[in-house]
């Protein structure tokens, strides 16, 4: 089994939330150890064009990279880990990780993000890297202005995201995965609808979509097939999850309701942006580095 080392705050996680969290923690001279399972979500981004102080844009890859390097110039120590167990351990806490690595802390920064449930495409992340399919309206749906847009996913959910992106452009079409349902009642919510069912198909430059012996294609395709939670994590730890299994916080301090025990960024339920992932990791960290033992200056 391998030893444990204790530092005084350790996140978990190494997204845009967690590096954030570690720069600042850094910054208060307190010792933080980032696990990273190097699975951030961020690193699908092709371009990110809304994130502020970068008019040219920049590539998640390239966005993760700057901030672990601010971070590691303040101090923060990286390890590659996938953590597996968090539990409550006196005053603190003990992970672990399925290789017998284990850590502590009186301190947790949850910044465990999601991960999509991704279409079953050849070539998927070709895909996402040359925008035939996009995850995130909301990001990058400025980028699709009045192009050629394609929903997939249930029915429930595409026609919430249409509306959406019925804003920005007057050529969508439907592509539902389990039944198709009418648009009476959405408020003149205008698409087209394609039988559900269909495959998701990918020629190396669009995505299209084959049903009944025909294939459409797109511009780009927007899929919202959901996404899977690390939250069990807190939950270990003894946090009551919502009943959506999100993780609830005071959004006031990012706390969890256990003592020392925060959570960031996308594994909170809201609005799934960098710039709030960001907000809340300086929040979280301030809050964690009032509560922790004051350390006077010699």
């Amino acid at each position: 089994m391998a030893g444990s080392s204790c530092d005084d705050v350790v996140v978990v996680g190494a997204g845009p939330a967690g590096l954030t969290a570690a720069i600042y923690l850094g910054r208060l001279l307190r010792t933080v150890r980032v696990l990273d399972a190097g699975a951030s979500r961020a690193r699908w981004i092709p371009e990110s064009n809304n994130c502020p102080g970068f008019p040219q844009g920049i590539a998640g890859i390239d966005l993760l990279a700057r901030l672990r390097e601010q971070a590691t110039s303040f101090g923060a120590r990286f390890e590659s880990a996938t953590v597996t167990s968090l539990l409550r351990d006196g005053d603190g806490f003990q992970l672990a990780d399925a290789q017998g690595h284990r850590w502590r802390a009186p301190t947790v920064i949850l910044a465990t993000g999601l991960a999509d449930r991704l279409p079953d495409v050849d070539d998927v992340e070709g895909a996402i890297a040359c925008g035939a399919l996009r995850l995130c309206p909301v990001c990058d749906a400025y980028e699709v202005t009045d192009r050629n847009i394609g929903i997939h996913g249930p029915w429930a959910s595409i026609v919430s995201h249409a509306r959406f992106l019925r804003g920005y452009s007057a050529r969508l079409t439907l592509l539902p995965t389990d039944t198709v349902g009418t648009l009476d009642g959405e408020g003149g919510l205008d698409a087209r609808v394609l039988p559900a069912g269909g495959q998701l198909v990918f020629d190396g430059r669009r995505c299209g979509y084959a049903v009944d012996g025909d294939r459409d294609w797109f511009d780009t395709v927007y899929p919202f097939l959901g996404s899977r939670s690390s939250a069990r994590l807190a939950q270990q730890a003894g946090v009551t999850l919502t009943g959506t299994g999100e993780i609830p916080v005071d959004r006031s301090h990012q706390t969890t309701g256990v003592p020392g025990l925060y959570a960031i960024g996308d594994v909170v339920s809201g609005l799934n942006q960098i710039s709030v992932a960001v907000g809340q990791a300086a929040v979280a960290a301030l809050d964690a580095h009032a509560r922790l033992p004051f350390v006077p200056r010699r």
